[in-house]
């Protein structure tokens, strides 16, 4: 079965919603504007429900089958921007500056969008099906403020199910990872404090950035010397902030970044390392050192049933020869994970022609994905909600 011949009909409508949402993209808890869109769709398809505000910026649709069936199915997007500035150059770049769909949740609120005027066109299915748009995935809480929300004891659900487009520049390659997918991540943050000085006299100083620099190159003997080999783990500093000018030591540093596992074990080991070579360097140095884990992504586990459940609904539309159950563990993480603690379900990944990574100020998705991975949604509703012939 290709792309769904009304969705596949759809595709210039489709493209034109994913080129206004990369034009106007709204960071975590801020997608105002987008969640109007999507609400609105929703009620131009001619959704039973439609619930906004869940979470500050949350969108929910319940739409019914011709079926009277209680087997109800969730379907997730993300809605999210990130703090970036686009060079893309595409015509329909972001006209907000310093924000950008650099990962492509603009995708997905269209795909799950275009799955959700299909199947509210031809309500062939058996049940209810549960259209989850969220915000704030990228690293903001949002779906575990829907959880505290009262989400699924609003909107109750057997399974659910999401995707991320990925840019293998492998077009409509669809792909799960049974069990454990994607790592957890803490964050963390570090205040150096020390005592400042004129630059000229720093033996008048305890310098607060010359123990961060240090800190940092020390953080990364924890993988190669404390991690057991077998183990994966990630441990990356992405900030570091002091000084103000040219000719004063700062008083102050601070140092920010994220650390990614896959068993709580591996955490606890890299904080309690952290920890110990942070009160290490204070006494060392003579400066004071603060630092804060903030649990951020749980570690994404994929149903293994229901995994080949979402990459039987992708071969109903690329074919079995492009779906694959066997990729590897990724690093990265996704906090479609909170859902996955609450709920059975299976997250899956789409290629698509692009190459330039996620998180780049220059990612272009390819609106070609678009049809396809609307349609694997519309597969997973009617074949978990199958409508019985009458």
């Amino acid at each position: 079965m290709p792309i769904l011949a009304d969705i596949e009909s759809a595709a210039p409508e489709l493209e034109a919603i994913f080129r206004d949402l990369h034009a106007n993209p709204e960071i975590g808890f801020e997608e105002t504007r987008t969640a109007g869109v999507v609400a609105d769709k929703l009620r131009e398809f001619g959704f039973d429900e439609v619930h906004q505000a869940v979470a500050k910026t949350g969108v929910v649709g319940v739409l019914h089958g011709r079926g009277q069936g209680n087997r109800r199915i969730g379907l997730r997007a993300d809605m999210d921007a990130l703090p970036i500035q686009e060079t893309s150059g595409l015509d329909y770049a972001s006209q907000n500056p310093g924000k950008m769909h650099a990962c492509g949740h603009d995708g997905h609120t269209t795909m799950l969008l275009g799955a959700a005027k299909y199947l509210a066109g031809s309500r062939n299915f058996d049940g209810t099906a549960i259209f989850i748009f969220q915000p704030a995935e990228e690293g903001l809480g949002g779906a575990r403020g829907m959880i505290a929300e009262g989400l699924f004891k609003r909107f109750p659900v057997d399974e659910i199910y999401g995707m991320h487009n990925q840019p293998t520049g492998q077009a409509n390659r669809a792909t799960v990872c049974k069990g454990t997918a994607m790592a957890g991540a803490s964050f963390f943050d570090i205040t150096v404090t020390g005592k400042g000085s004129h630059a000229a006299m720093p033996h008048q100083s305890n310098d607060a950035l010359v123990t961060a620099s240090a800190l940092i190159g020390q953080f990364q003997t924890i993988l190669g010397r404390n991690m057991p080999a077998l183990e994966s783990a990630v441990l990356s500093v992405t900030q570091i902030h002091a000084g103000s000018a040219y000719n004063v030591i700062p008083e102050t540093a601070r140092i920010a970044g994220t650390i990614r596992f896959f068993e709580p074990e591996a955490r606890d080991l890299m904080q309690r390392r952290m920890r110990e070579i942070c009160a290490g360097f204070a006494t060392g140095f003579g400066v004071v050192v603060d630092i804060e884990f903030r649990k951020i992504f749980d570690v994404l586990k994929n149903d293994p049933a229901l995994s080949d459940e979402w990459l039987a609904a992708a071969a109903d539309i690329v074919g079995t020869e492009n779906v694959n159950d066997d990729s590897r563990p990724f690093t990265g993480s996704e906090d479609f994970a909170d859902m996955l603690q609450v709920i059975p379900g299976a997250y899956g990944n789409l290629g698509h022609a692009g190459t330039i990574p996620l998180h780049n100020p220059g990612f272009v998705l390819d609106p070609a994905i678009l049809p396809v991975g609307a349609s694997i949604y519309a597969r997973l509703i009617e074949r978990r909600l199958p409508l019985e012939a009458t």
